[in-house]
């Protein structure tokens, strides 16, 4: 499957045509339902539609992006036919919502009820038989790319270990495995291993379409066929090494494979006067949208915290956390244990129906409300909107003598929502800790403002689907 680059983000070719695809029937249901709506008159007659060609890009605009929040143009996307079909539903509830309020605040932009409803109906019924079709071709070889994989040893075997799913594998296809004489042992599948022959490289990737080949030798310093990998480099295909391959494939980076010269060496880690400029900028900006629209949310939050507890229990909790450089700082929340959860003042992480957790604070926990009053400390200066999550001292102390690289992640300042929130359920454990760290590399190394807004709009779903909560 066919990507591209745009600003450190590999985007596949299929899913970014398959938003064109829906974004084309959005325009089209806008049509299609005045012409059905008005007895066969265009979108351009109707008097009562002042911007008749804004407004249609509009409706094709606003659905796609409700979609993907709801993650569902997610090549990885795990959630099956039910999954889709109630993201589908939320998704055009969203977009239907952020459509009544911009015409309400622009009111040229009115499409008028009948049409409006007609056009969501319409569009519904499109998108849902055009997506079925889309997925059948996408799971299909014809859309994937070769890949063969030079060597055979443990690390070539971590790709089928770490890809077990299919849809983990909707990009590509191992065409087989190419030992090496470094190699300790083969470790993948022995039906998988290339026998070429007496073939050269190039012409093995020439005979079966080879697009790609993975780079996954257990010892690079000696035995590797440079004079080969040059030739199809060349020849045209492309080549990758096996970091670089799982950190497209997963959006994060291996911790057990990691070496420290690919780090230094690789691109990323930008920064500079622009970066921090532009990133405190939407810091502000979202901060300010975010408190705007969820206020009503975090007052009858506090009420409901005072109603339960009494009128003297504390409705924040302050709580130390690690920052920018490993500057220690004081995170708020809404408080969502009981008062003295920790008692002997021993740090504790979180677990599953935790029995220090009130009613309140369950529900709250559920819809990440608790997370809120961050906002004050974004404004502040001491998070981001987006980035790594902050942890306790304690915690980051325990954690640095267990996982490589993990006061890397202080590189950046910390935030409310981030990559590996996204993409990682509720770390509450030295393994969870591991995942997430590698999903907080892929983003320390990566981050942009494209990034950081793809972030904050698959929030929507960790929230609507209780993704992680604990």
């Amino acid at each position: 499957m066919a990507t591209f680059k745009f600003f450190k983000m590999h985007l596949r070719v299929p899913f970014l045509m398959l938003a064109l695809i829906e974004f084309c029937v959005c325009v089209a249901a806008v049509y299609v339902s005045v012409y059905v709506r008005f007895d066969g008159q265009s979108l351009h007659e109707i008097e009562s539609i002042n911007s008749p060609v804004v407004t249609s890009i509009l409706f094709g605009l606003v659905m796609p992006i409700t979609m993907m929040a709801m993650g569902l143009y997610q090549s990885r996307f795990r959630g099956g036919i039910l999954g889709v079909f109630l993201r589908s539903i939320i998704g055009f509830m969203c977009g239907a919502a952020v459509l009544a309020l911009m015409y309400y605040l622009i009111p040229s932009l009115y499409l008028g009820r009948g049409v409006f409803a007609l056009a969501l109906i319409v569009a519904f019924f499109m998108v849902g038989t055009i997506r079925p079709m889309f997925f059948y071709y996408v799971d299909r070889d014809i859309l994937k790319i070769r890949v063969l994989v030079l060597g055979a040893g443990e690390k070539a075997a971590s790709i089928p270990r770490r890809l077990r799913r299919r849809v983990d594998r909707r990009g590509f296809r191992v065409v087989g495995y190419v030992p090496l004489d470094t190699d300790k042992s083969v470790a993948v599948d022995t039906a998988m291993v290339v026998n070429r022959g007496g073939q050269s490289l190039l012409d093995y990737c020439a005979a079966n379409a080879i697009d790609e080949i993975v780079v996954a030798a257990d010892e690079r310093r000696n035995g590797m066929p440079l004079d080969e990998l040059l030739k199809c480099k060349l020849y045209g295909i492309d080549i990758i090494d096996l970091l670089g391959f799982f950190e497209r494939e997963q959006g994060k980076l291996p911790l057990d494979i990691l070496r420290p010269d690919w780090l230094i060496y690789s691109d990323g880690f930008d920064s500079g006067a622009f970066r921090d400029v532009s990133k405190r900028l939407f810091d502000v900006v979202a901060s300010a949208f975010i408190l705007l629209i969820t206020w009503p949310f975090m007052l009858i939050t506090a009420i409901a915290i005072k109603l339960e507890d009494g009128i003297n229990a504390p409705v924040f909790y302050g709580q130390s956390r690690v920052g920018h450089l490993g500057e220690p700082f004081h995170v708020l929340k809404f408080r969502s244990m009981s008062v003295n959860a920790e008692r002997d003042g021993v740090a504790q992480w979180a677990t599953k129906n935790d029995s220090r957790v009130t009613a309140v604070g369950n529900i709250i926990r559920q819809t990440r409300i608790d997370e809120l009053p961050q906002i004050l400390n974004v404004l502040r200066g001491d998070m981001s909107f987006v980035g790594p999550r902050p942890e306790r001292p304690q915690f980051v102390e325990e954690l640095a003598k267990e996982i490589p690289y993990y006061n890397e992640r202080h590189a950046v300042k910390p935030g409310i929502t981030g990559w590996a929130q996204v993409c990682y359920p509720y770390g509450a454990s030295l393994q969870d800790s591991i995942q997430k760290q590698e999903f907080d590399l892929f983003y320390i190394k990566n981050h942009t403002i494209f990034l950081d807004m793809l972030i904050l709009c698959q929030t929507a779903e960790v929230v609507l689907f209780g993704k992680g909560a604990r």
